[in-house]
């Protein structure tokens, strides 16, 4: 056992569930019903120990328990009474429905809604949005995947994560899941933003009928066209010699859809030729925004790339490799898992307007989870907070007596 004493405060672990009201725990809990015949490993219990598996990159239900049982005393702090086994993680991340997390997830979005929205660009007020999916390999055939067959015959899994994001916040308000093989486009209708908004989505989203949505509610959509769309011209804009050295070269307007069938959904859209002038490649947008210079319009679908990004940072940072369980329920509790951990040091960043990247604080959290410094003092200032606790803690060795013994 560690008879170590000489530790105050909290560890830094604790400190980042803070950021996760208890009660909020509980007031989901009782929604969803999800602590019923549950005498232990209540749904507080399974939160703790999938973000402690989250933070410290876990590959196996093994590495959790021995990682918490390594932490016998310090694991009090965390509110976990009894040290989980392998089969209750196993079991909770199959019978536990993974919208409690989806719920907790989307909570402490709302909760943390104005720490996250502090963009200085002028037109995220209004509402920028993006929408792309990524797609995660799955070692067993658990969802339908895509691609080629190895030589047994079977197909790795594949789980595809759609993800919606607004621009100033850099984290998902929303996340829907499917196959890797199923078709994306009809993702796209499940999206629900403010009037006004400007939402930019990839060309594997040609669902015409959310395109009519989106105009009959204000919202402008930028995507890119597909090779194998119908589209019928009917009107050339004037590009003037300003545009053209932006890279501009056609500007028209035109109708998405087959003319010669009366039941097919048109879609009056505008269609704006790009020329890269680096790469040297031609790309041609359409939107329904008939008012902003086809030069924003290239710009507004440039900024898609931030959901790339974002996927990057949940790959190198938390790599989704290997999952805590064999069933959907357990992935997905995992991704819903990973996402909560981000949301958390996205807030701690902004908070604390650090100016360390994402991926060393990230790091940083993940090696001294356990250890018991601010976490605030220790993030502005990671060598001069250990010092401190190194000295408290030699100072607090020796037992000065002022008579002798």
């Amino acid at each position: 056992m560690n008879k170590s004493t000489f530790f105050t405060g909290q560890p830094i672990f604790n400190q980042l569930l803070n950021f996760i009201p208890r009660s909020l725990i509980v007031q989901i809990s009782q929604e969803e019903r999800s602590d019923r015949y549950c005498k232990r490993f209540t749904t507080y219990d399974h939160l703790v120990t999938m973000l402690f598996s989250v933070y410290n990159n876990c590959d196996s239900l093994r590495e959790v328990t021995t990682g918490l049982l390594a932490w016998e005393q310090r694991i009090q702090h965390l509110g976990l009474i009894n040290h989980p086994r392998r089969s209750t993680i196993s079991d909770a991340n199959k019978r536990r429905s993974e919208v409690v997390f989806e719920k907790v997830y989307i909570r402490l979005l709302q909760l943390y809604t104005s720490i996250l929205s502090d963009s200085p660009n002028k037109r995220d007020k209004k509402g920028f949005y993006i929408f792309d999916s990524t797609s995660i390999t799955l070692f067993k055939e658990i969802l339908k995947g895509s691609g080629l067959v190895n030589a047994t015959g079977r197909s790795k899994g594949g789980i595809k994560v759609h993800t919606l994001i607004k621009s100033d916040q850099n984290v998902p308000c929303m996340v829907r899941f499917s196959s890797a093989a199923s078709n994306d486009s009809k993702h796209l209708r499940f999206i629900s933003i403010p009037k006004h908004s400007v939402v930019v989505f990839d060309r594997g989203y040609p669902d015409y009928r959310t395109y009519n949505r989106f105009s009959q509610e204000k919202i402008t959509w930028v995507t890119r066209l597909r090779k194998n769309a119908i589209v019928n011209s009917h009107e050339l804009n004037s590009v003037t010699d300003f545009h053209k050295k932006r890279g501009i070269l056609k500007d028209q307007l035109i109708t998405l859809g087959h003319s010669h069938q009366k039941t097919a959904i048109k879609v009056a859209a505008r269609l704006v030729t790009f020329k890269d002038e680096k790469s040297g490649k031609v790309f041609e947008f359409i939107t329904n925004n008939r008012e902003c210079s086809p030069v924003t319009i290239a710009e507004y679908y440039k900024r898609r790339w931030q959901i790339e990004l974002l996927f990057k940072r949940f790959k190198q940072n938390y790599p989704l490799k290997y999952f805590l369980g064999d069933n959907e329920n357990a992935i997905k509790i995992q991704i819903w898992s990973t996402l909560i951990a981000d949301l958390i040091v996205q807030v701690i960043k902004k908070t604390t307007k650090t100016k360390l990247a994402y991926s060393t604080l990230a790091a940083m959290i993940r090696l001294h989870m356990m250890t018991y410094l601010s976490l605030i003092d220790f993030i502005r200032s990671p060598e001069k907070s250990l010092i401190r606790a190194i000295e408290r803690s030699k100072n607090k060795e020796y037992n000065y007596s002022l008579f002798p013994t």
